[in-house]
């Protein structure tokens, strides 16, 4: 209707890379889309390059919501003037007075036209949607967090400062649906058994640089002479896979040391959706040891009091696996898997999820097409969805889709191995 020139699209940092992609396959319009990623100055090149774009298309803006409230940052963004601001994810601004809530209210005052996006937009209260539907249309819930919650919460526990039940939830649901489209996914028939999502993450300038230099040493080298076997060309790809999920062995050191935590962020971001949010079960599967333990410990950063993980690796003896497994199936507390793929991928049940996160993936497609059958079996009575993280230009590209046409990359690597550097 060209109502719309400049549109702000706000989402999780692990979503951001995720729009263009879905812009470029299913935009029916011209556009021009930026994701502000980098440092500050970068990201407001980026806004100004949008507004300069001297072409007729729909201009858009992709942000983190950690972002939106930073020292000139916001500032450039209330220059930017959207039309449109889309909130993807919006659970991220339930808290009504944090810094990115009140940032995103001020630029949805600013906009024409708002929407928000979430499969779990009310998470722990009911009382989370106050912050959303003050961003989306103050006139259904007002502009007064405490008039809202004295209207609807009960409020109790220590100097009453905790809400201990509700009143009128019934006319709070109907107000927020005046409002709302809602579909689950028993009601969306044309949903496949198995949905595929991946989540694209970019490297900072430091990290690709490290990257980069590390695939055209492994080119030179093999490009030097000698024989070119199996075992020295995957053992090059395992060196870039290795540092794609953040870890890098220095030279002269025995242990891989954490370069980047661009994937467990997006993972973190992940298991805030999913378990905390959501309330579901998650598995995880990663392909190296330094990995699985750096996932155990991020699952001890995020999950609240009383919530578990177990894990299953090379390191844990065979007969010790069975009751890890049967604790993950049968115990509601405990609500992340986290299994090395190689090891945790054949052979066990682990259908308390519907839900599987790739942090990494090996080179045979066999063993991958068994890890896809742990959620996705017997007992398993939802639609089970599988999440790739994959860092963009690299190697975990190239192993996605030779597993897509059901390849086993070692049994090709000799005869393409410059395909992979």
């Amino acid at each position: 209707m060209g109502a719309i020139e400049r549109v702000l699209i706000i989402a999780p940092t692990s979503v951001v890379a995720v729009w263009p992609k879905e812009l470029q396959e299913f935009a029916d319009f011209r556009y021009t889309c930026r994701t502000l990623l980098g440092d500050k100055d970068m990201r407001i090149r980026q806004i100004d390059d949008l507004l300069k774009f001297p072409f007729q298309a729909l201009k858009v803006a992709v942000i983190n919501y950690e972002s939106t409230w930073r020292d000139g940052l916001f500032e450039k963004l209330q220059e930017f003037d959207a039309d449109m601001i889309i909130c993807d994810e919006s659970q991220r601004i339930k808290t009504h007075d944090a810094a990115q809530s009140k940032a995103v209210h001020k630029l949805g005052d600013q906009a024409r036209y708002k929407l928000i996006l979430s499969g779990t937009p009310v998470q722990n209260n009911a009382i989370d949607i106050f912050s959303q539907y003050r961003f989306l249309d103050p006139s259904i819930f007002g502009d007064n967090f405490y008039q809202f919650r004295n209207r609807y919460a009960i409020m109790g526990g220590f100097n009453k400062k905790q809400v201990v039940g509700y009143k009128d939830l019934d006319g709070l649901i109907r107000k927020e649906h005046s409002i709302a489209f809602r579909i689950t996914k028993e009601e969306a028939i044309d949903l496949p058994e198995q949905t595929f999502e991946t989540r694209h993450i970019a490297m900072d300038s430091k990290e690709r640089a490290l990257y980069d230099r590390l695939r055209r040493d492994s080119y030179a080298e093999l490009d030097g002479g000698g024989q070119i076997t199996a075992t020295t060309v995957l053992t090059k790809l395992l060196r870039l896979q290795q540092l794609t999920g953040g870890f890098l062995v220095k030279d002269d050191a025995t242990r891989p040391e954490l370069v980047s935590r661009s994937k467990l962020d997006a993972l973190a971001d992940i298991i805030q959706d999913y378990v905390v949010g959501a309330g579901k079960k998650l598995v995880i599967f990663a392909r190296f040891l330094p990995e699985v333990k750096a996932i155990i410990d991020l699952a001890k950063k995020e999950l609240p009091a009383g919530k578990k993980a177990v894990a299953i690796y090379g390191e844990i003896k065979k007969e010790e696996r069975g009751p890890i497994v049967k604790q993950f199936q049968e115990d509601k507390d405990t609500v992340l898997f986290i299994g090395q793929i190689d090891t945790a991928g054949t052979g066990i049940t682990l259908t308390a999820a519907d839900t599987c996160v790739y942090y990494s993936k090996n080179f045979n497609y066999a063993t991958y097409s068994q890890s896809l059958s742990r959620i996705h079996r017997i007992g398993q009575r939802n639609i089970c969805t599988y999440i790739d993280l994959v860092v963009e230009k690299t190697v975990d590209e190239i192993i996605s889709k030779a597993l897509a046409k059901k390849e086993d990359i070692a049994k090709t690597v000799v005869d393409n191995w410059r395909d992979f550097f």
